[in-house]
């Protein structure tokens, strides 16, 4: 069994655009990285330079435009925490040469309706739970939003497959079918951040959803933006991520083309990484995207 213990620790980087563009599992942020400074670490006054090529369309559930901020002290009131403070001031905190946190700024940039619906309903629960532990909801809104993937398909066989932990058969059994009728975005942003140095262990909380082959045609910026919506509309649903298992884990490195070793049949053979287990997740739905 593969545990976080077993994976090498993140090796300090300094900043390049190269370290997101190199990689498959960057694909969502290649409308964005060209902007991106090539060599000094994009600060706050970058990302909000960033920010105002999008005009009001990264804007939080409150209607406030997201701006990004220094990360400050330890919060003293409800309303100086992270998600109350994202949610009523629509301000991102960001602390100074941190990969995690850059890599939830541009996820902001990249799926804000997505965004702006988790940190809606984290601050719904946060003033229902106060002084409470967090609720099962929270967990799971935290656990996509940290690790989360989001998988469509216009395949519904190839989603059960993947329900089902039938690695292999999905991944290269099918594989020519998975390479044409699923797409893989990774969503969460300490996804990315594990994606700087990938290992085998890998393991993201992945929602699939149904969509039409239409979709799928999409390319770079207007397939992720369908994507956003769609996750948007998924997220806003509360009967949608109510708790842990809503989710159906993932091998991350089993994806066509996002490792080296998975072009052998035998990679798929390691039962320690892709395990067999309970069927998880949500059912998929079906949806069209506009």
């Amino acid at each position: 069994m593969v545990t976080d213990q077993m994976r090498p620790a993140l090796k300090r980087r300094e900043w390049t655009k190269e370290r997101i563009t190199q990689s498959p599992m960057f694909a969502p942020f290649a409308s964005i990285a060209s902007r991106l400074p090539a060599t000094v670490w994009p600060d706050v006054g970058a990302l909000n330079a960033l920010l105002d090529e999008f005009g009001n369309r990264v804007v939080n559930s409150n209607g406030k435009r997201i701006r990004f901020v220094p990360q400050t002290s330890k919060p003293v009131s409800f309303e100086q925490g992270f998600e109350p403070r994202a949610y009523l001031s629509g301000e991102v905190m960001v602390r100074p040469q941190s990969w995690h946190d850059l890599f939830n700024a541009l996820v902001w940039m990249t799926f804000p309706k997505a965004k702006a619906v988790i940190n809606a309903r984290h601050f719904s629960l946060l003033q229902e739970q106060r002084n409470r532990h967090r609720s099962p909801a929270g967990d799971a809104l935290t656990l996509f939003d940290e690790d989360g993937m989001v998988v469509l398909s216009s395949n519904a066989h190839l989603l059960e497959l993947l329900r089902a932990f039938r690695w292999k058969e999905l991944f290269w059994t099918h594989r020519h079918a998975v390479q044409a009728e699923m797409c893989f975005l990774l969503f969460g942003h300490a996804m990315y951040e594990k994606a700087l140095d990938p290992f085998v262990g890998m393991t993201a909380k992945s929602i699939l959803l149904l969509v039409p082959g239409a979709t799928l045609t999409r390319r770079g910026a207007a397939l992720t933006k369908a994507a956003d919506t769609r996750v948007a509309d998924y997220v806003c649903d509360v009967n949608h991520l109510a708790h842990g298992k809503a989710f159906s884990p993932l091998p991350v490195l089993g994806v066509p083309g996002w490792w080296p070793q998975n072009k052998e049949a035998t990679f798929y053979d390691d039962v320690a990484y892709f395990r067999p287990g309970r069927v998880g997740g949500e059912p998929s739905e079906s949806s069209s995207i506009s």
